[in-house]
């Protein structure tokens, strides 16, 4: 259970909100949902993430004492609203795409229902942690898709920008495939395996590198895993490993599991490492290479023929140079029980939205499993299960015919009129789960460079629904500009 976040919010949501308030509307009903617009890191896929943490807020979503004294020192709102807040509670509905679901671009991986103050006040945390989850959990998988069978350990938690958000990259990498984490509270709070072994620091620290190992190899005989780049990995690394290991790991019945490498020109080192270790019969003895990996220089080293039994890797999941852009948008409203979409335009057609209360529906190919493209539809329209056609949203000229498949609705309930609803799997099921999800994309759509565009496109309703929309709002537009 997180602490409570609910100050976790942009003030213009709670000055938006107080004008709802004076206007009355507090008990409107409305809809966003949350999407980004495009996939990081030019990849063919994003993998949802931070749905726990959305989870845990909402739980926790309670204006304190404190909070409401600092709110009314500002002088910015109504003793009516300060009161209105005093006894705030979350009553909506959230749908939401579970945690490692490949997710693609303009489609909601979470739909909020609720009063109009509700669902504005959240909007800053849920982004905050949706953006975070998602580019976390997809860099992750990126770097598990290009190390192949060759382990990951996650071990960034020093380079992300705080602690907590160190621990939930840890957490993520999991669900994405890593093997464990050096982050010992993620592993505390998420059963998920712990690993580690030493730094330069204790090397440096030692009267001379043999000491070092010897020191480590006596503390932990059945895992010492020796760090061999302090100082010169062939020349004096490797070789006071290979005499830790004879002189006391192999005498006193023990193997030497291993050494990692974290600079230098790891493709070459390793391989004479290999041959060193060869020749002193520790060929059981792993390498384990780090150094700012990232999917790129991973792929690049097994091309060369790196020596690599795992991989360590930090900065370029807890803190890689992109970002998602989840964006939080309205896009309807209800008046006397009728769900009445709304859009918003732009003069760049990419920031247009969908607009309305959608379902988002995934068509897999009942010969391959493979999944065939998604479609956003109202909830009340029927999915046609035996023929339907994908039309792109961008291009209606643009479309698929599909037949022979299965459909499956995306989100879940995670929430209903405020009470949660949901059986959260562990983080063991959501690794799992993510790895049966990925066995659905096609390669085409998983490789690295240039993937194939993964279909998200509209039904035919919400189509002329949005066409619609467009068009009453450029109508408004010249009228006022008469």
């Amino acid at each position: 259970m997180r602490e409570n976040e609910t100050m976790m919010v942009d003030m213009y949501e709670l000055t938006m909100a107080q004008t709802y308030f004076n206007e009355g509307k507090q008990n409107e009903m409305v809809y966003f949902e949350g999407f980004f617009r495009k996939i990081p890191f030019q990849n063919g896929y994003a993998l949802m993430g931070g749905g726990d943490e959305v989870i845990d807020y909402i739980k926790n979503l309670k204006f304190t004492k404190n909070d409401i004294e600092y709110l009314r020192s500002l002088n910015k709102f109504t003793p009516e609203f300060l009161s209105y807040l005093e006894n705030f509670e979350f009553h909506g509905t959230i749908d939401m795409i579970p945690d490692g679901t490949p997710v693609f671009g303009n489609e909601p991986v979470i739909t909020v229902r609720g009063n109009l103050i509700e669902a504005q006040i959240i909007e800053t945390a849920v982004l905050s942690y949706l953006n975070s989850g998602i580019l976390f959990t997809t860099a992750a998988k990126r770097m598990t898709e290009a190390a192949g069978d060759v382990p990951i350990m996650e071990f960034g938690a020093r380079r992300a920008n705080t602690p907590s958000a160190a621990t939930m990259a840890s957490k993520c990498s999991y669900i994405a495939g890593c093997s464990g984490t050096s982050n010992v509270k993620a592993g505390m709070l998420y059963d998920i395996p712990v690993m580690g072994t030493m730094a330069h620091s204790m090397v440096t620290e030692a009267e001379s590198e043999y000491d070092a190992f010897l020191a480590f190899a006596k503390t932990y005989p059945n895992d010492t895993v020796l760090l061999v780049d302090t100082y010169d990995t062939l020349n004096s690394g490797i070789p006071n490993a290979i005499r830790v290991a004879k002189e006391y790991l192999i005498p006193n019945g023990y193997r030497l599991k291993g050494i990692r490498i974290d600079s230098g020109d790891l493709a070459y080192l390793s391989k004479e490492a290999r041959k060193m270790l060869d020749e002193a019969g520790l060929t059981d003895a792993k390498i384990c290479l780090s150094n700012g990996l990232n999917p790129t220089t991973i792929r690049s080293l097994k091309i060369q023929g790196a020596m690599m039994d795992s991989i360590g890797a930090g900065d370029n999941i807890v803190a890689p140079k992109e970002r998602v852009g989840v964006v939080y948008k309205l896009v309807a409203k209800e008046e006397q029980g009728t769900i009445i979409p709304k859009i918003k335009v732009s003069s760049d057609r990419f920031k247009t939205i969908h607009p309305g209360y959608k379902k988002v529906y995934r068509f897999y190919d009942n010969n391959t499993g493979y999944a065939l493209g998604d479609v956003l539809a109202f909830p009340h329209e029927n999915i046609d299960l035996e023929h339907y056609t994908l039309i792109n949203p961008n291009d209606e000229t643009c479309r698929k015919e599909l037949c022979n498949y299965t459909v499956k609705e995306l989100q879940t309930r995670i929430f209903e009129d405020g009470n949660f609803v949901y059986e959260n799997p562990t983080v063991l099921e959501k690794r799992d789960y993510c790895n049966e999800q990925m066995d659905t994309l096609y390669e085409e759509i998983r490789r690295f460079e240039n993937p194939a565009i993964y279909y998200v496109d509209l039904s035919e309703e919400v189509l002329e629904c949005k066409k619609r929309l467009i068009l009453e709002h450029k109508g408004k537009i010249k009228t006022l500009s008469k």
